[in-house]
């Protein structure tokens, strides 16, 4: 009779208590039944988001855990399966006995044992059914088993056997075969010597499991987890981008705008960008203030839809045309109308609203139009008020139309303020310009345009901003 690792083994502690095993199944179930809840959640969600895909195949693969852990303490707690009967000697039909059914924990773990001494190889039903061989053909010898992994698994197997044979190490690793069908299954195999009297091996028997569902799942996880990591180096790297693109745009100045020839009848003005509270993706805001060739000032602010470099992009096109109509003499109103021309042009169509003002020192004169943005705020004497405003659609909303202007004198100590419509926060945006009117005494006491702005970043400047904003202050000097 061959030598055997029962005969090897030490002798097999007491089974443990059948109550405590139940109850770890019992846990085992309910953790199950809310890991799958939470897979069933997540997988009515769309499907292009990477992060959502990464959450369910880790929901996936640890169903999968579970359910091999509830089989595993089902059958601690059932004991040893009764082994199948001797093949009758008689003439009377042999019996088959009832295998595992498809699936299931005990149809993917197998058992196989090879004696050095006779060359006898002794593979369990399972385990032929793992490696798509008919029971009755027998198992693969130590010789034939690297015929059937991958190429590049044959050598893990060969040093895995021999550290064992030779060595006397247990085997405990993974390899890939190729099925008859072409299928591939992924097995991991566990295993020892059998020594005999003489402490010399005489066979070696192993456990052998499938676990190709499992590996499948870890490599989703870990598909999904690379695309979420690429996505977010991408959205680091465009907003970065984004950054140094709006920098490289928007006025560097900080504090007051230095305006030539200001005086007795000139402009003070700051403006400032706030990002949103997450600061996660720049939009297409913007502020500007250009002194002109004639002694005029043209200050605007606006903004467009979408965030990251196509806005910021977009938002660069139509800063520099905005500009340059202002150079060429064109009036604000006009120079909306080219904007959205402009737009409509574009290989990327977006909508976006803007202010634009041109203030006359000479006569303190301020000519203004907008295309649907809110109206600049007047602040005079302690008292704020939006300044009426003429008719104008939003850029790139519709073609051929006309955008009106307004014309108004300012007063020395006047304070305007032009801003986006992401500069209050979540909490107070339904109160619209309110938020800021509030201010009026505080800047009826200002000095400069750069104290306004500062009062104003001191009250809205939160981290609770939805989005980022634009702000520009302007004031005439006495």
């Amino acid at each position: 009779m061959p030598p055997s690792h029962l005969f090897a083994d030490p002798p097999a502690p007491q089974p443990p208590e059948r109550d405590a095993v139940d109850a770890l199944i019992n846990r085992t179930r309910l953790l199950r039944g809310d890991v799958d809840a939470v897979r069933r959640d997540a997988s009515v969600i769309d499907d292009d988001d990477p992060q959502l895909r990464w959450q369910r195949a880790l929901c996936d693969l640890a169903v999968h855990q579970l359910d091999d852990l509830g089989e595993n303490l089902g059958q601690l707690r059932d004991g040893i399966p009764d082994m199948p009967a001797a093949e009758p000697s008689g003439d009377g039909p042999a019996r088959t006995p009832a295998g595992p059914s498809t699936g299931s924990l005990l149809s993917r773990v197998g058992s196989a044992e090879w004696n050095l001494l006779t060359d006898e190889v002794s593979w369990s039903d399972e385990l032929c059914q793992i490696f798509g061989r008919a029971p009755g053909v027998g198992g693969l010898s130590l010789d034939e088993l690297p015929s059937v992994l991958l190429a590049e698994d044959q050598p893990l197997l060969t040093s895995m056997v021999t550290d064992c044979l030779v060595d006397g190490r247990p085997i405990d690793g993974e390899f890939r075969i190729l099925l008859p069908d072409g299928d591939m299954r992924t097995l991991h195999m566990m295993g020892e010597p059998v020594l005999d009297t003489d402490g010399c091996t005489a066979s070696m028997w192993a456990v052998l499991r499938d676990v190709s569902t499992l590996r499948r799942g870890a490599h989703l996880v870990g598909r999904t987890q690379d695309t979420l990591r690429h996505q977010e180096q991408m959205a680091r790297a465009e907003h970065r981008m984004a950054a140094e693109l709006q920098e490289a745009v928007l006025p560097s100045w900080r504090g007051s705008l230095p305006i030539p020839g200001r005086g007795a009848s000139g402009l003070d003005i700051a403006a400032r960008y706030l990002p949103s509270g997450s600061g996660e993706l720049i939009g297409g805001d913007w502020y500007d203030a250009l002194p002109l060739p004639d002694g005029r000032t043209l200050f605007t602010v606006g903004g467009l839809t979408g965030r990251g470099i196509p806005a910021t992009s977009a938002m660069t096109m139509l800063l520099g045309a905005l500009r340059g109509t202002a150079l060429a003499g064109i009036d604000p109103g006009p120079a909306m109308g080219h904007l959205n021309q402009l737009i409509e042009c574009s290989a990327q169509p977006a909508l976006g609203s803007a202010v634009c003002c041109r203030f006359d020192p000479a006569t303190r004169t301020l000519v203004w139009a907008q295309a649907g943005h809110p109206a600049p705020l007047l602040f005079r004497n302690g008292v704020g008020c939006p300044l009426p405003a003429p008719d104008g659609v939003l850029l790139g909303a519709t073609s051929g139309v006309t955008y009106e202007q307004d014309r108004m004198d300012l007063l020395p100590g006047d304070v305007l303020v032009l801003h986006t419509d992401g500069l209050t926060p979540r909490a107070d945006r339904s109160a619209g310009p309110d938020v800021l009117l509030r201010l009026a005494p505080r800047f009826a006491q200002a000095r400069t345009a750069e104290e306004c702005v500062r009062m104003l970043v001191e009250q809205l400047g939160t981290d609770e901003r939805v989005d980022d904003a634009c702000v520009l202050v302007a004031r005439v000097e006495a």
